[in-house]
């Protein structure tokens, strides 16, 4: 007998699915304990009894179905799951996003799904809260600062505001966006591939998030998007060949001047956390140095301080857009260069920039401890 209770593996594989109808067998390492999430997985494709630690209710039943062929092999809920989503709460929605929808094993559609299971994955983890019905409706009306603590809507739900305005979206790579007071990141996925740009949609899809932040949660403007991937030379890749033919303006980086890679690990749900922090980089660079060293984006090229004649640049927030500018400007031999990066990004800054660049870097739990901010599973508080 499985016994369910709030906040329990079982729980939090329930909660995601009913998110997202299914998720990739080959990314359980994102969803913590990969040993004891692969175990739970092996049970619950199996018929099973159930004990809930709260009401004493009982049912037996297979929960979920595992389908497909590495590497779209793909984790889905089986019909007689219904009772555990009612325990967990997710009963109506799963029902109302997912309980009339026969899964596709056209393997475009699943990678869709996929890429989005994975984001909802990285969120839910970092404790940012990503659950569709604990989210505030958006509007298309009129300016009303609906939201103010970080949301993340998936681009599904983003396509349903009002039927017909924002169907443009549905052409796009977006997997969602992260929303609060005054600030929108657009979420993308690559995963393990470099990921197709279609850049004239792309930049639809920016201006129909800068009109959704505006009208809900006091947005000026939206420069920056997240892109979560397996590894930062992928993530790098796919902003080089993102250019359309003729349209330089809509290459990846042209539509986003700022990009924060995100690796599909436990050092990028650590990372995810911090994107809940107001003017993130800003506090990031006032611990890291004295104001009268700080340049302020005031160089001719990219950088953060001067000091004892060198010019510092901190790739603490993974900005990879800003490293590629950053990296042509170090090119020139005549100028020191240093950077401040954590460990784990230490071996790819090594491979892409030049030679005579020196680094320093800081460890996350450092950065984790002066901020106050850490991951924590939303389904664990």
């Amino acid at each position: 007998m499985i016994l369910f209770r709030p906040g329990s593996h079982l729980d939090f594989l329930v909660t995601l699915l009913s998110i997202v109808g299914e998720y990739p067998v080959q990314s359980v390492s994102l969803l913590g304990n990969e040993r004891v999430m692969k175990a739970l997985i092996h049970d619950l494709a199996l018929p099973q009894s159930f004990h809930n630690s709260i009401t004493g209710e009982k049912f037996s039943g297979r929960i979920i179905s595992i389908s497909g062929k590495s590497p779209n092999k793909t984790i889905r809920l089986c019909k007689s799951a219904l009772p555990l989503l009612a325990w967990a709460g997710t009963g109506r929605y799963y029902l109302s996003a997912w309980g009339r929808q026969v899964f596709s094993g056209n393997r475009a559609h699943v990678e869709r799904n996929h890429r989005v299971a994975e984001t909802v994955a990285m969120f839910l983890r970092a404790g940012i809260e990503c659950r569709p019905w604990r989210l505030p409706s958006l509007q298309l009306r009129q300016r009303e600062a609906i939201i103010r603590e970080p949301n993340v809507y998936l681009s599904k739900d983003l396509k349903q505001i009002e039927e017909g305005e924002l169907n443009k979206t549905r052409y796009t790579r977006l997997t969602g966006a992260l929303f609060s007071l005054g600030s929108c990141l657009a979420i993308y996925n690559t995963r393990n591939a470099v990921m197709r740009w279609v850049g004239d949609g792309e930049f639809k899809t920016r201006h129909d998030l800068i009109r959704i932040g505006r009208l809900n949660a006091e947005v000026n403007d939206v420069d920056s998007a997240v892109l979560f991937g397996r590894s930062y030379e992928l993530a790098l890749k796919t902003i080089e060949v993102s250019v359309p033919k003729g349209k330089p303006e809509n290459r990846f980086d042209g539509v986003y001047r700022h990009i924060y890679f995100l690796p599909l690990n436990e050092f990028g749900i650590r990372q995810t956390a911090l994107l809940t922090l107001p003017d993130r980089k800003e506090q990031i660079l006032d611990l890291l140095f004295e104001p009268e060293t700080r340049s302020y984006g005031n160089g001719s090229f990219e950088y953060d301080a001067y000091i004892d004649r060198t010019h510092v640049f901190s790739f603490l927030d993974s900005d990879i857009a800003r490293l590629i500018r950053f990296a042509a400007a170090a090119e020139d031999r005549r100028r020191r260069f240093e950077v401040v990066c954590f460990p784990e990004q230490l071996d790819f800054l090594r491979s892409c920039l030049p030679d005579q660049i020196h680094y320093k870097t800081i460890e996350l739990s450092a950065l984790e401890d002066a901020l106050g901010v850490k991951a924590r599973c939303l389904l664990d508080r």
